[in-house]
């Protein structure tokens, strides 16, 4: 590190209730000022506890055991609680992931930045002229109707810039982001990350940047800190690292990362993380481990310096070298000469007078995928939503299977819609916290099916093992699960019908390249047997070479290029997919 230490933590523990177990123990890191660490793992790997431990935070049901974070030589764990309060926002800043529920959509842009500002006074001279600076700082237009916008009149990536400029207002020392792109088209993301890493620098800030994405943390952080059951198992230089990773977890993380320039088998972990607070005896990463051996299960490994790095692992020097490479897909096969299971003729879409969608021509064969990508605002969920009947102000025609769609879900059998499913993107808000798992799972069982009740249970039980989820969820609401395990019961529940055509409206925005890896696999291989037709929205150009046979690039509204996926990738024809490949983040160290 360059700069001068900002941020030390030491021997971080965080508890189940007292005296209930660790979920989150023996964390130590340091950063240094101008500097991002990046904090990778699996969902429930503990990433957003120790985050949220950074600003003096457990949530409910933790506390912090023991430990110290320390910025600037004050630790924050022993400050009072309203001292504690007057450092959250003025010297350590947070960023949540969703900034659609973050921002409060009843204040003005102007007035949310301002807000900040009110609440820490005398941390800036002009509050005012600070808020138009720090917008500008983050890349908005600070004009006056911007200013006077409310959250929902802005795109996913300018409510984020806004959510960056109210943590960067008050000149923090630390900032803690919390996956802060997930969600965001590759151009609008690399912009936002442009902006952290400008930000960061010319502030002085050291940063803490919580991901599943390996390839957007590759190009932002100097340092990685790899979290597996709430402990930090590898640690070290990124490009360090990325290239080589030492302890098995990490190659396995790495090797689930799909390519951007070559097709390949995606393959996840086998098995799951230990559930928070019940990690066992041993190295937690045993049962899942190919190189374990009796002693791994005795104890938990002491870290062990290896090339400026720290790795958990008793076999670290004896495993170190070059990982497998991965077995490439099967060849692609050609879809030219299958029968189309929906077709799109000159669809055209509105929201009131606004043209969103112009006379869109699509085919999805049977048994195959077609990606949609293009940046946020190019009419991919629009598209998509038209096609389940969840928007009706459209024209043109839509045939599946023969039959022509109408437009609203009202005007459609029971049949079709049983065959036609969608997973939405934002697992928060599509699950309804009222319900277990289980209900939520076979809600559509009885209205689609008419299944009986008795039989409800089995099937749910089942749909939740296609996507690497056991029994034991049933029984448990959506706050009890992490975001990753969210979206898969919203993909076991579009599944539990056993639909011929799946709709996957960024499916994997919110899962770690694991998780991604067993869903995607799963996805090809119910391609296989169940013949199922696909439409898989994403802003992951890597992604597309693994799942998709074609791939359809639409922007404002308008298909501008397609083809089979090797041809548009590899040989784009139209500026903006050139420009939207050039976006598309690659993992460092990847041959």
């Amino acid at each position: 590190m360059t700069g001068e230490i900002r941020l030390h933590v030491s021997d971080l523990t965080i508890r189940i209730g007292p005296p209930g177990p660790d979920v989150v123990s023996e964390i130590s890191f340091a950063v240094a000022a101008g500097e991002v660490l990046g904090l990778v793992g699996e969902s429930g790997s503990g990433k957003t506890t120790v985050a949220l431990a950074l600003l003096g935070h457990a949530r409910r049901g933790l506390h912090i055991a023991s430990g110290e974070v320390r910025l600037d030589g004050v630790n924050l764990l022993a400050l009072p609680k309203g001292d504690l309060r007057e450092v959250r926002g003025a010297r350590v800043a947070y960023v949540p992931q969703d900034p659609s529920a973050a921002l409060n959509p009843t204040l003005r842009v102007g007035a949310q930045v301002a807000e900040a500002l009110r609440v820490h006074p005398g941390v800036v001279e002009d509050p005012a002229a600070r808020a138009v600076e720090v917008l500008r700082e983050a890349r908005l237009d600070a004009t006056p109707d911007t200013l006077r916008r409310y959250p929902h009149q802005l795109s996913g990536g300018q409510q984020q810039r806004v959510a960056l400029a109210m943590a960067f207002c008050c000149r923090p020392r630390l900032i803690v982001l919390d996956e802060p792109t997930t969600g965001l088209d590759v151009s609008t993301q690399r912009h936002v990350l442009d902006t952290v890493r400008s930000l960061c620098g010319s502030y002085g800030v050291a940063a803490v940047y919580v991901s599943h994405d390996l390839a957007v943390v590759g190009g932002l952080v100097g340092e990685v800190a790899v979290m597996y059951a709430g402990r930090i198992v590898e640690r070290g230089p990124t490009a360090k690292v990325f290239a080589d990773p030492i302890h098995p977890y990490t190659r396995r993380l790495l090797a689930a990362v799909p390519s951007p320039d070559r097709a390949e088998e995606l393959t996840g972990i086998e098995g799951q993380p230990p559930r928070p607070g019940r990690r066992g005896a041993g190295c937690s990463f045993a049962p899942r481990c190919d190189f374990v051996i009796d002693e791994c299960r005795v104890a938990p490994p002491a870290p062990v310096a290896i090339d400026s790095r720290a790795v958990r692992c008793i076999r670290a020097e004896e495993i170190r070298g070059p990982s497998a490479s991965r077995p490439a897909s099967a060849p692609r096969k050609s879809s030219a000469d299958r029968a189309a299971a929906l077709s799109l003729r000159s669809v055209s879409a509105r929201y009131g007078r606004r043209l969103v969608l112009s006379g869109v021509d699509l085919d999805v064969p049977r048994e195959s995928c077609v990606a949609l990508v293009g940046e946020s605002g190019s009419g991919k969920t629009t598209l998509a939503r038209c096609i389940a009947g969840l928007h009706t102000s459209w024209s043109g025609q839509i045939m599946f299977d023969g039959t022509r769609l109408e437009p609203g879900l009202r005007g459609r059998t029971k049949d079709t819609l049983r065959r036609v499913q969608y997973i939405f993107q934002n697992p928060y808000a599509s699950l309804n916290p009222r319900k277990t798992i289980g209900q939520i799972v076979a809600q559509p069982l009885e209205p689609l099916l008419g299944l009986p009740f008795r039989h409800r249970a089995e099937r749910a039980a089942s749909a939740l093992a296609d996507v690497s989820l056991s029994a034991d969820f049933l029984d448990r609401y959506p706050d009890q699960l992490s975001g990753g395990e969210r979206q898969r019961v919203a993909i076991a529940r579009a599944l539990v019908v056993e639909p011929d055509l799946l709709i996957c409206d960024e499916v994997t925005s919110a899962l770690d390249v694991s998780v991604q890896a067993v869903i995607v696999e799963q996805l090809r291989r119910l391609q296989r047997e169940r013949q199922l037709a696909m439409i898989f929205i994403t802003h992951n150009l890597a992604l597309v070479r693994s799942i998709a046979q074609t791939a359809v690039v639409l922007c404002d509204g308008a298909v501008v290029e397609s083809g089979p996926v090797d041809q548009v990738l590899e040989h784009p024809a139209n500026p903006y997919t050139v420009a939207l490949i050039k976006d598309a983040p690659v993992l460092s160290g990847r041959e």
